[in-house]
């Protein structure tokens, strides 16, 4: 069958005219039919000059193919023998997929919900998606997803912050609280890299612990300095996988949790005077402002003064760095960014099906995040310089010097 040549000329006027150039009646969809067609045809020529018994043409058969530009109907050539099998368009393939799915996973990656993201495909496409359709589609990640959890990871990293979000997950016919937890690390080259999500129904030191064992396993021999929230336990479950590794309690954390044993009234003045704590230029000017903090509000808020004082040595680590590097190890905000882009992500989900729904949800929302992670930390360099003092001989082997 003879196919009629696009004509670009039409093709222009009907842009003129307002007509798309995707969707249903796109002016693209014969371009694509006609290059396809003839794409097959060459397919057919060449599997007829490498076939060694006789064989020739024998017409075509005729099936609807959805394409990102549209609908069209695709004639595929045949031959005498039957032995011809194309592969631009494979005998039982009904879509031109590859740019499809691109689409629908970037959609996903960016939270979309599988009503907007078939309201979308209909509108650009002109192609009718089932949520069958779109679970295989994303489903996709999955492997890819299990791959990127098991890589092998650097031996070394000088920055770890830890810290978990919770969300709501299906399990037996109702939906329970579970923990993601989510490791992000600076390399040596100050590079920022996602070790690692785990899931687990409690966020506790037992669950942290296996996750520090995972990274140990995957390869990572040292971390220089972790950043991890209040949790109890924490400490020891890093020290018990990584003895030399300095901890650091988030001051914001501990900052949040004081704060809710302080009386509404009483709130602005001590955080006045806490700040002469946690803003202190030296490790002596905070501790002789800790025992301002006490004498003025301990009869008044003994357990908040006691909970600074029984984590002092992991809150205060901080104090022996140049503020450059104090601004990156304080806070555990460098994770909590990238969990404020997973809520971006989900805020207008209530809960998921399963696990594996999260999870390839913030997998495809982490590799779009990761895209800006191309230069090193603020920086980097005078921060390495410092930790390679402060870490004597640790850093020796991984960098340049």
């Amino acid at each position: 069958m003879t196919n009629p040549t696009f004509d670009i000329q039409a093709a222009i006027q009907a842009l003129r005219d307002g007509k798309g150039l995707t969707g249903k009646d796109g002016i693209l969809t014969p371009l694509i039919k006609q290059l396809t067609e003839a794409a097959m045809q060459a397919e057919l020529e060449q599997h007829l000059e490498q076939d060694e018994t006789p064989n020739r043409k024998n017409g075509s058969t005729s099936k609807t193919v959805k394409s990102p530009a549209g609908s069209f109907e695709l004639h595929t050539p045949r031959d005498r023998a039957g032995t011809f099998e194309p592969q631009i368009v494979k005998k039982h393939q009904t879509q031109l997929t590859d740019e499809l799915e691109r689409k629908i996973i970037g959609l996903f990656a960016l939270g979309t919900s599988y009503q907007d993201i078939r309201a979308h495909i209909e509108d650009l496409y002109g192609i009718n998606i089932s949520n069958g359709t779109l679970n295989a589609v994303t489903d996709k990640l999955l492997p890819e997803l299990q791959a990127w959890r098991e890589r092998e990871l650097d031996a070394i990293y000088p920055i770890v912050w830890l810290d978990a979000i919770h969300y709501k997950i299906k399990e037996n016919s109702r939906y329970i609280t579970k923990a993601v937890y989510t490791i992000l690390g600076v390399t040596v080259e100050g590079k920022k890299e996602l070790l690692g999500l785990y899931l687990s129904e409690h966020e506790g030191a037992h669950h942290w612990l296996s996750v520090l064992t995972d990274l140990h396993n995957r390869g990572v021999k040292d971390i220089l300095i972790a950043c991890v929230d209040g949790l109890k336990g924490f400490p020891e479950a890093i020290e018990s996988i990584y003895p030399k590794t300095e901890v650091q309690h988030c001051i914001v954390h501990q900052i949040r949790n004081s704060l809710k044993y302080v009386a509404s009234k009483n709130q602005k003045a001590f955080m006045a005077d806490l700040k002469c704590v946690y803003k202190a230029s030296t490790l002596s000017a905070a501790e002789s402002a800790l025992d301002e903090l006490e004498a003025k509000w301990g009869e008044k808020y003994p357990v908040v003064i006691k909970s600074w004082r029984t984590k002092w040595l992991t809150l205060s680590a901080y104090f022996k760095y140049p503020d450059y590097v104090r601004t990156a190890i304080y806070t555990t905000n460098a994770v909590e960014a990238v969990h404020r882009q997973f809520r971006k992500l989900t805020k207008t989900k209530g809960g998921f099906a399963n696990e594996n729904s999260l999870l390839k949800l913030l997998y495809a929302g982490m590799l779009q995040a990761s895209e800006r992670w191309t230069h090193p930390v603020q920086n980097w360099n005078l921060t390495l310089s410092q930790l390679s003092i402060h870490f004597d001989g640790r850093l020796d082997a991984h960098i340049d010097l």
